[in-house]
């Protein structure tokens, strides 16, 4: 379970911005590991697991893009009723608070991969370690 570094893009809700950071990232040869993109009335903020995720941001910051970096935790679980439960009520126990989080995983996947964005992901990250 690693500590990653995420990237946050605040951009333009509007057709063509997504394909192009994804092309952009695409042409430097950087592969997005995990994306969620969430929008709000007229500009979207997209959130990337990449696997050079310092490459990333110069390449973006210099095309203009408005991006920063955060620390999360990602953490690969059972895919099984009451696993995100579990991480919830562990971290409310040690009094941190989530303030997001996103999962996947396809209903035959044994795994499924959950990140959570909290204030101190060293900290969330030894709770979560027993896991």
């Amino acid at each position: 379970m690693p500590i990653e570094k995420q990237l946050s893009i605040f951009m333009e809700n509007k057709p063509g911005r997504l394909s192009h950071i994804c092309n952009a990232l695409a042409d430097a040869g950087i592969n997005i590991h995990a994306m969620s993109v969430h929008d709000t009335m007229d500009h979207a903020i997209v959130r990337l697991l990449v696997d050079d995720p310092n490459k990333a941001l110069i390449l973006l910051e210099e095309d203009g893009v408005y991006i920063v970096s955060q620390e999360v935790v990602v953490l690969q679980t059972e895919n099984k009723p009451g696993i995100i439960a579990s991480v919830a009520q562990k971290l409310f126990r040690a009094d941190i608070n989530i303030e997001y989080a996103y999962c996947t995983a396809t209903k035959n996947q044994d795994l499924g991969c959950l990140v959570i964005k909290t204030k101190d992901a060293e900290q969330t990250l030894e709770i979560l370690e027993e896991l």
